[in-house]
């Protein structure tokens, strides 16, 4: 029998093969797993007396939504329903509710429903899910990658508890791994793995259960076609060998965790930001290369980029907003890959300059007076005299034109009377802003009527 042959089971994929049939078997989600836990006693507890209560699993893909789900099941002894809300309608719902009711009804047999991607229901699907949780006829356990708060109707969320899923840590990947190369429903013992592919496996997993195995199943598969092509007695030469070359030309890139509509998204966009405001460079780069590589639109990447020029640099260096709207330009007119290089340029600009969110706190302030009424009448001076009757009224009347003055500042309220003295820009030491600040101080001297600026 060939290597091949050997390593699979049938056309079940080994992540399929391998998943838990009881909670103890279950690799990570310690938090969720402790004595007395909601799920520990939805598992232990066959009659439903103290463990009734709905859950909503969130966490990101192969965290074990569904295995957690199906372990609980197999455990508790109750009948099991699984449902994807990819496929299933308002329909399919209803026919589990009904069946549900009828088992508890004639035979005391309660029912776990686990609804996966409960997100992709639309709202009357998921009130339909509602009487069954009500009154009890399901459990429903649901899985969704999705923030609940914006993906599942209030009504359902209140009558379920929300439970966090955590991304697996390397240790919990090694054990899946590792257990996976030797049990029985796996790959048998029919491969070695080297621990250095071992550790790549768990690398580009990134966290992801099911794409360790399924990596670590395409491996074995590559190693073992090997040594039936070179038509190899595997008794005499030994079994075939999982190698870093070999998972290498399997799996050509970690996993991106990254969902243009989801929370990945906004903390991806969230991080980036406050690195280039932290000015950690390198940080900067890195948040801006996986949402290059997950398929962020650039236009969004340079809309931020701009708005951070503006928000977290301001006058501290005034090139860098045209600096950032020019690689946004940029982007639109030559695409991608290409623009890339441009974003490169401008958020390293960015991250490296000295930074101020003087001139917007100045403006929140200032719109901070106006929204509490704290306005005042224009001056004379500074209305306009254009009109008919205007110059009759005093408008404009005594504006001094400030091209006329010396050094082109002429002393003169501009102000409002009730907001004569306030400040609302307040210029930092940092960067350009340095002499910013000194020169604000002598114009505003002089609009007071105290100094000039002559040595300026």
């Amino acid at each position: 029998m060939s290597s091949q042959a050997g390593l699979r089971s049938g056309s079940t994929p080994l992540a399929v093969r391998m998943r838990p049939t009881s909670l103890d078997e279950v690799a990570g989600q310690s938090h969720l797993l402790k004595p007395g836990s909601p799920l520990v006693n939805l598992a232990n507890d066959a009659t439903g007396a103290s463990g009734s209560v709905s859950v909503i699993l969130w966490g990101p893909p192969g965290t074990g939504k569904t295995t957690l789900a199906q372990a609980i099941a197999h455990s508790s002894g109750r009948k099991f329903v699984e449902l994807s809300a990819v496929t299933a309608g308002v329909k399919d719902v209803r026919e589990v509710m009904e069946g549900a009711r009828a088992n508890s009804d004639l035979y005391g047999v309660s029912t776990v429903l686990f609804l996966d991607e409960i997100h992709r229901f639309s709202k009357a699907q998921q009130d339909a899910l509602l009487p069954g949780v009500e009154n009890g006829w399901v459990i429903l356990v649901a899985a969704t990658t999705e923030n609940p708060s914006f993906s599942v109707i209030a009504p359902l969320l209140s009558r379920s508890l929300l439970l966090t899923l955590e991304t697996l840590s390397d240790d919990d990947l090694v054990t899946l791994v590792d257990r996976a190369v030797s049990d029985p429903r796996g790959l048998r013992g029919a491969v070695v793995l080297e621990d250095e592919a071992r550790a790549m496996i768990v690398r580009l997993a990134s966290g992801d259960a099911r794409r360790a195995l399924t990596a670590l199943e395409a491996a074995a598969i590559s190693a073992s076609a090997g040594v039936d092509e070179l038509d190899i007695d595997e008794e005499a030469a030994g079994l075939p060998t999982i190698t870093v070359d070999i998972v290498a030309s399997t799996v050509d890139r970690a996993l991106l965790r990254y969902d243009r509509q989801g929370d990945e998204h906004y903390d991806v966009i969230s991080a980036f930001i406050k690195s280039i405001r932290g000015s950690d460079v390198d940080a900067a780069l890195h948040y801006l290369a996986r949402m290059i590589e997950a398929g962020e639109d650039p236009r969004f990447i340079a809309r931020r980029v701009m708005i951070s020029a503006a928000e977290d640099i301001g006058m501290a260096d005034p090139q860098a907003l045209p600096i950032a709207v020019a690689a946004a330009q940029g982007v639109q007119l030559i695409g991608m890959p290409e623009g890339r290089i441009l974003l490169a340029e401008a958020v390293v600009y960015l991250a490296t300059a000295p930074k101020s969110n003087a001139s917007h706190k100045g403006l929140d302030a200032a719109i901070a007076d106006v929204r509490v009424g704290k306005i005042g009448r224009i001056p004379k001076p500074l209305r306009d005299a254009h009109y008919p009757g205007a110059k009759r009224l005093g408008h404009g009347a005594g504006y001094q034109y400030s091209h006329d003055a010396d050094f082109g500042v002429a002393t003169q309220q501009y102000l409002p009377d009730e907001l004569v003295g306030t400040r609302y820009y307040e210029p930092t030491g940092h960067g350009n802003e340095r002499d910013v600040a000194a020169r604000l101080e002598k114009i505003r001297a002089i609009l007071r009527g105290q100094q000039s600026l002559r040595g300026d």
